[in-house]
């Protein structure tokens, strides 16, 4: 298996997860406008499965057209709450409207991955996970956010499963790597097939 690649992303958890499955990673962030991505692919009409699939492949892409002959792993995490995306928070006020609409309410984390060499993809996944979370009070959900540093609030968007943000759930159906933005076990299955 190929124990190296370079990581289009600067999410500390991505990185954490491929180093504990013994796949090196370099990071070097892409540095797109996700947002403005976001905007025009919503107005095509776009599914949140094929946009956070674009933003993978988009991220993946640009870091590979500068690293001729590397592998280069781009990802991208969506929540999608009925069709509509939730964006990543910019604020506390921010974080807690999200969690007021996710309050009660079943919803989907989608997470893609890509890997592209000479700045073209040679393969992607997309899974899906589906949370519900429970029904808490507002005084409930800001004693959670107090709990989360600001650093992971704006970088994780309002969960972390793998920490504090279990607590806010009923039910979660899916690959806990998954919903921490990086589907592992496809990520190996490739890299020890290819050359």
């Amino acid at each position: 298996m190929i124990k190296k690649i370079i990581l289009a992303s600067k999410s500390k958890v991505r990185k954490k997860i491929l180093e504990e499955n013994g796949i090196n990673c370099i990071v070097e962030p892409a540095n797109i406008d996700e947002d403005l991505v976001k905007d025009s692919l919503l107005k095509e009409g776009a599914l949140p499965t094929i946009i956070s699939k674009n933003l993978a492949e988009l991220k993946a892409n640009k870091v590979s057209q500068k690293k001729n002959g590397e592998l280069v792993l781009g990802a991208d995490s969506i929540i999608d709450l009925n069709g509509k995306i939730i964006s990543k928070p910019s604020n506390r006020n921010e974080a807690l409207a999200i969690l007021k609409k996710l309050n009660g309410q079943k919803h989907y984390l989608i997470s893609s991955v890509c890997i592209s060499k000479n700045g073209s993809m040679i393969w992607n996944f997309t899974d899906k996970a589906e949370l519900t979370m429970k029904q808490m009070n507002t005084n409930e959900l800001r004693l959670y956010l107090a709990k989360i540093r600001d650093e992971e609030l704006y970088a994780y968007n309002v969960y972390q499963i793998e920490g504090e943000g279990r607590s806010l759930f009923s039910k979660i159906e899916g690959d806990e790597n998954t919903i921490m933005g990086l589907p592992i076990k496809q990520i190996k299955k490739y890299l020890s097939i290819i050359k």
